[in-house]
């Protein structure tokens, strides 16, 4: 075969283009990228049993054929299976020791990335399947952290809160010129006043919440009211139009509900055990949760996070050395939390975990400046 070079292009003989060596290079990364891709997803389908498994692993077929893709298009041009990228082998981490909610977050980001779109050496299918991918995936993480609890994201939140608050009260107590005693009495109380705080708003919260709930529910008796109803007057469809339906839905339902009564009577059920037709209420608690759980975890979380800055004056430290550890230690954490919302919301942990960095570190500016103009005045 004669090949002939055009620009940095082979062509040989026949007059077929050779790749480049960065097409290589960038073919050589996607097949990696899309091995280790299909990888995670069977990991994920592993973990998991019904509807998700059947799609979990459906994705990971449909990465390998985008791997089959690459690999004819490299030829004779294959060489030795390369490492994927670092955050694709992170996810792969992930999905061996912790499962499917962060990992399907980060696959959700890094689907959405999708290099093909202004690679021409890419398919248009190739390109269309990963932006299907990247939907779907964002449909099994919403269902991930549908299901974490409320409480997981209240600890977050909650352990950010009191990082944040209680960095700011001590290192604008400390700008005033105060002792390291009462830069670290200061803190303990930032902190029992902070937790107290958010755990009376949250058990009101979520109290008045299930109370309007309950105010909203139908009448744990209503439904006995059926057999007793005029048939001809029909109330019973003055309910489902109170409730929202049409004139019509409503007539029908409340024509269905006479129809199912008629029936139970005939054959002798007891509509105490069958409650179906002014749907039966449900415990506020089951919806909401529990006014103490919320209170007592959103109380523990604040006093985690408002404890850190305070414990290099649990140790004699100075006001300045002191300060300056609690700023370390509380930005460390900013980070954790930070990146772990980030992840959670399906957004790339590392901007948001700098956002949360740059909000906390300017609460402490702010409060720090503060502190020193009082000291200033009142020294």
């Amino acid at each position: 075969m004669v090949e002939d070079r055009v620009d940095d292009r082979v062509v040989d003989d026949a007059g077929v283009d050779e790749p480049t060596k960065a097409q290589i290079n960038r073919w050589r990364r996607y097949l990696a990228n899309e091995r280790a891709e299909a990888a995670v997803y069977r990991e994920l389908a592993r973990r998991k049993e019904g509807e998700e498994r059947e799609i979990l692993l459906a994705l990971a077929d449909s990465e390998a054929r985008h791997e089959e893709y690459w690999r004819d298009k490299l030829g004779n041009y294959v060489g030795f299976p390369r490492q994927p990228d670092l955050q694709t082998r992170f996810m792969g981490v992930l999905a061996k020791r912790f499962g499917s909610v962060f990992t399907l977050a980060l696959m959700q980001t890094a689907e959405s990335r999708n290099p093909y779109l202004k690679d021409e050496d890419a398919s248009p299918q190739i390109a269309a399947d990963e932006r299907i991918h990247a939907e779907v995936v964002r449909g099994l993480a919403t269902r991930g952290r549908e299901k974490m609890s409320g409480g997981f994201r209240a600890a977050v939140f909650g352990a950010n809160d009191g990082l944040v608050s209680n960095l700011a009260l001590v290192v604008g107590v400390m700008g005033s010129g105060v002792s390291s005693n009462m830069i670290l009495l200061t803190g303990l109380s930032g902190l029992l006043a902070g937790a107290l705080s958010m755990a009376a708003g949250e058990w009101v919260s979520v109290k008045s919440q299930g109370e309007l709930l309950e105010a909203s529910t139908p009448h744990p008796k209503a439904h006995t009211l059926l057999p007793q109803l005029d048939v001809n007057a029909n109330e019973l469809k003055l309910v489902y139009r109170a409730r929202g339906l049409s004139e019509q839905e409503a007539q029908a339902k409340a024509n269905s509900e006479f129809a199912r009564m008629a029936l139970e009577q005939a054959i002798g059920l007891d509509r105490e055990d069958h409650p179906e037709g002014i749907e039966a209420p449900t415990r506020a608690d089951d919806v909401v949760g529990s006014a103490w759980t919320a209170a007592g975890s959103s109380f523990l979380f604040f006093a985690t996070g408002a404890f850190i800055p305070i414990i290099p004056f649990l140790f004699g430290a100075s006001p300045a050395t002191g300060a300056l550890i609690a700023v370390l230690l509380v930005s460390g954490a900013l980070m954790i939390t930070g990146g772990v919302v980030g992840v959670l919301s399906g957004k790339a942990p590392l901007s948001r975990a700098l956002r949360q960095l740059a909000i906390g570190l300017s609460a402490a500016g702010v409060t720090y400046l503060l502190g020193l103009a009082f000291g200033t005045v009142l020294g």
